[in-house]
């Protein structure tokens, strides 16, 4: 006679301690679990919702400036150090885990236009509108000695931009030409010129070190090669951009910000047309910066907004902002891609969460699975409509909110005269232009 006895094996059920959780048997089949699907989307709506209730992106402002920050530069080596320089002259150094000033230095007279630390993070170079470059001491000095610069050179005109190769003791400016320098001479080592009065930025491109692009005020974008004695080409456009940032992770793409209140990538092989034209913004883009993935950068406006646009989207995930922040001016995203700083005409620099809802600080092991599981859920049902309605739904200040809606007025009425004057034209009188192809006037190489 056969007995059928059921066996199990206690350490599959059994708590180790009776502090443990209660361990359940699960079964995966789907036929045993018919309402699966309609479980998880409530669960998915529920996360979305409490993303929106828990996304407090502001994390603190560091006041001490006495006018406007004009410019930040991140640390190279430190992530908890950052430099400021304002419009007076004045840079301040930040320890941002103290969220206090630990060093300030009268740099030069007049605003300070750019500031960038060197590659090794030992020194930092800075420029003014008293057309001088210096190099400072990264150190504090030491009790009884005085603020010196370690360098300064004496240049012809105003300096308006600034960048530092990401290997060598070589570092660019510009202003009415765009000059290549080595740390050990006063004057430059090689100068690019091409019919234009000045350039607004300059900027290294990080994965080829060799390369570097700058903005000029002809509403032209150059490109250089610092081993070639002439730039490379020019993409020159409808309204001038203000500066340019590269992708930290692919060496093709840049995206540049503009007076037209868009921003733009761009393939450097292939400038006859942006990849992507990123509009959100109510007034000119003044700053822009790439976080350390390459997935995402970060945008400055004269809106009084910061923008946080996906790389290869065409409109912004998040949208930053308070009333007590005016013009943003320049803006930095950290180097462990987790926060963003925001340096505006009022005086303050602020800190914010890259990520708004996310908690900060040591999670425990279940917190962080459910945060993870939360996320999955809301990614597997980012495309049902009312999850997608809660998770893009923004408050923006009212006077955000009316441009943004006048200008659409304005845009589908320049299209609906095109539709109308193409239709009581010839066949073929009046082409379709993309939006891509719309804001490039021309390449020249």
């Amino acid at each position: 006679m056969k007995v059928k006895v059921l066996s199990r094996n206690p350490d599959d059920y059994v708590r180790e301690t009776k502090l443990d959780i209660q361990r359940v048997p699960r079964n995966y089949d789907p036929t045993l679990h018919p309402f699966e699907v309609a479980r998880e989307y409530t669960r998915a709506l529920n996360a979305t919702k409490l993303e929106r209730v828990f996304a407090k992106p502001f994390l603190a402002s560091l006041d001490g400036h006495r006018d406007g920050v004009n410019c930040l530069a991140k640390h190279t080596r430190s992530l908890s150090t950052l430099l400021s320089g304002s419009c007076d002259g004045e840079v301040k150094v930040w320890n941002l885990s103290k969220r206090e000033c630990v060093r300030t230095l009268q740099a030069h007279e007049g605003f300070v236009r750019g500031m960038v630390v060197r590659f090794c993070g030992t020194s930092f170079f800075t420029i003014g509108d008293d057309k001088t470059i210096k190099q400072w001491k990264m150190e504090t000095p030491g009790y009884g000695e005085e603020e010196e610069p370690l360098h300064t050179i004496l240049g012809k005109t105003v300096f308006t931009g600034l960048d530092h190769h990401q290997k060598e003791g070589v570092f660019a400016t510009c202003g009415q030409q765009v000059d290549i320098w080595d740390e050990q001479r006063s004057s430059p080592i090689r100068s690019f010129t091409w019919g234009v009065d000045s350039f607004s930025s300059v900027s290294f491109n990080p994965v080829e070190t060799d390369l570097l692009g700058s903005c000029a005020s002809d509403r032209s974008i150059v490109l250089y090669d610092m081993r070639e004695s002439a730039p490379l080409k020019k993409v020159i456009m409808t309204m001038r951009s203000n500066t340019l940032c590269w992708n930290p992770m692919e060496a093709y793409y840049f995206t540049c910000a503009n007076e037209d209140y868009n921003l733009y990538t761009y393939d450097m092989r292939y400038l006859e047309k942006p990849l992507v034209v990123h509009m959100d913004h109510v007034s000119a883009v003044l700053d822009v910066d790439y976080s350390p993935t390459g997935q995402e950068f970060v945008s400055a406006s004269f809106d009084k907004t910061i923008r946080i646009f996906p790389k290869d989207a065409g409109h912004s995930r998040e949208v930053y902002h308070t009333k007590r922040m005016q013009h943003v001016i320049c803006i930095k995203w950290s180097a462990d891609s987790k926060y963003i700083l925001s340096g505006s005409d009022e005086m303050n620099i602020r800190l914010w969460k890259a990520n708004a809802a996310e908690k900060l600080g040591v999670l425990a092991p279940r917190e962080r699975e459910a945060a993870n599981y939360s996320q999955k859920l809301k990614e597997k049902f980012q495309n049902h409509p009312q999850i997608r309605r809660i998770a893009r739904h923004r408050h923006l200040p009212k006077s955000i909110y009316h441009q943004t809606k006048e200008l659409r007025v304005m845009k589908d009425a320049r299209r609906r005269k095109e539709m109308n004057v193409r239709k009581h034209s010839k066949p073929g009188a009046v082409p379709v232009v993309s939006e891509k192809e719309k804001h490039v006037v021309t390449v020249v190489k």
